[in-house]
């Protein structure tokens, strides 16, 4: 089954947006390892329903209009990993969580590397806020979009917070 693939310009860098005809199934990062998110044939289809949607709500969030997604989404990956994806998208605007919350919540408490591990394929990244899982210490842990972007991310969502970068990782302008 032949995927759609829409990139768009982002504060982050350049986004490539990957649907089915069910929802939204990748984000990719513009710097992305090729066998982070494995996907199958990908054409070009800007005007898919699913793209331009994620399109208008990413758009609506970098410029701070928007705290929640409605895209539809077709995650896929082990059940593990949906579980854990699916925790990702219970963590409120704003907030964050640590690897061991996530096991916790997934009924996992011992499987915080593993957690870790699908936190790091997850296909969706800042729809499924990958993003706003820290280290249990409260430090920045790794991430597909580097640390800089992350780091920007939480700055985006919590704007009083010291992490706030005063411009955009990538692409200054």
């Amino acid at each position: 089954m032949t995927l759609h693939r829409k990139t768009i310009a982002s504060p982050v860098g350049a986004l490539t947006l990957v649907a089915s005809d069910d929802g939204l199934v990748a984000i990719l990062w513009e710097n992305d390892t090729p066998d982070r998110v494995r996907l199958g044939l990908l054409a070009d289809t800007p005007d898919h329903p699913v793209l331009v949607q994620t399109e208008r709500e990413l758009g609506d969030y970098f410029v701070g209009r928007r705290t929640a997604f409605s895209v539809s989404l077709d995650m896929r990956g082990t059940d593990f990993q949906q579980s854990v994806w699916r925790a990702l998208l219970t963590i409120p605007f704003g907030e964050t969580r640590s690897y061991a919350d996530i096991a916790q919540q997934i009924g996992k408490p011992t499987a915080t590397r593993a957690v870790g591990t699908a936190n790091g394929r997850n296909p969706i990244s800042i729809i499924a806020p990958c993003h706003r899982v820290i280290g249990s210490n409260g430090s920045l842990t790794g991430f597909a979009g580097g640390l800089k972007a992350k780091e920007y991310l939480l700055g985006l969502e919590s704007p009083g917070t010291p992490r706030r970068l005063t411009a955009p990782p990538h692409h200054q302008r």
